[in-house]
């Protein structure tokens, strides 16, 4: 059902603005928080699995569990980056049917070369356009429903400039794909340009990232260029690196948690937050 939703919703026009998450926990709260869609960054979980960069270590299982804990936690549909496919034409297709199974509404592949990096990392390369074009076919036709969108990103702006990235982009479209993104655009007018482009003919996605390559602007403003998907994917895990630097020095320092008890949840808010009560409930109906 959530795959069809997100289909529809970008079929009628509607932008969407879809945070980051990591994990099955970040992802309850952001669907409370009352989000129509999740990214599942591959960064993201580089950062919270490995507790290192991006720069190509996650793997095809550690993405696909860290969905399957997701989409078995929340309705939300979910925007899942699989990198560069994790291999050739034959291992997108592996990827595509595995995060389909998963419950993956939309799957992200990319043109980059292997090792592949952060969008706006330095030293990026990427894959000629053709071998692209023949994993975005694989993806197409390994897909289940066509509900299961494909979005082709493009990272070569940084490698060939805009006007290649454009023509790029256009032979990803021509493949059949249903969602273009063109990774670290450099300014208000590069964003102008690809909405100029793109926008009245397929829907096309803004990688916002806080200190990155792209000017950081609003879903709403981002919308009014005409974009239609917009994502915050890192944010989450930046919010978070910083409030545990702050919760563990304070906690070195102190001894106890007592100075954050206001910044915190308590034992009973965790556990309402996470639905204990209604598990509790569940054990009894069925002792």
């Amino acid at each position: 059902m959530e795959n069809r939703l997100l289909k529809d919703r970008l079929a009628a026009g509607q932008a969407l603005l879809a945070p980051g998450v990591y994990d099955a926990l970040s992802a309850l709260i952001a669907e409370q928080a009352g989000f129509d869609a999740l990214y599942l960054s591959g960064a993201s979980i580089a950062y919270s699995r490995l507790g290192r960069s991006d720069v190509g270590l996650t793997t095809y299982t550690e993405v696909e569990d860290t969905l399957a804990r997701i989409t078995e936690r929340v309705r939300c549909p979910v925007i899942v980056d699989a990198d560069t496919g994790f291999g050739n034409a034959l291992n997108v297709q592996r990827t595509v049917r595995g995060f389909e199974r998963a419950g993956a509404s939309m799957i992200q592949i990319e043109d980059q070369g292997f090792p592949k990096r952060c969008g706006h990392l330095a030293g990026k390369t990427v894959v000629p356009a053709a071998e692209m074009c023949g994993k975005l076919r694989a993806a197409l036709d390994a897909r289940n429903a066509d509900s299961t969108l494909i979005l082709a990103r493009t990272d070569a702006v940084a490698v060939e400039g805009l006007e290649a990235a454009f023509e790029r982009a256009e032979r990803y479209l021509e493949c059949g794909v249903d969602a273009i993104f063109i990774e670290a655009l450099r300014s208000p007018g590069q964003l102008d340009a690809a909405c100029a482009r793109f926008a009245s003919r397929v829907p096309l996605l803004a990688n916002m990232v806080e200190g990155g390559q792209t000017p950081v602007e609003s879903a709403d403003a981002l919308a009014a260029r005409g974009f239609r998907i917009v994502i915050f994917p890192g944010g989450t895990a930046r919010a978070v690196a910083h409030t545990l630097q702050n919760y563990y020095g304070s906690l070195r320092q102190h001894g106890t948690t007592a100075p954050w008890r206001d910044r915190m949840l308590d034992f009973d808010q965790l556990n309402a937050l996470i639905g204990t009560p209604g598990l509790m409930e569940d054990a009894r109906r069925y002792a």
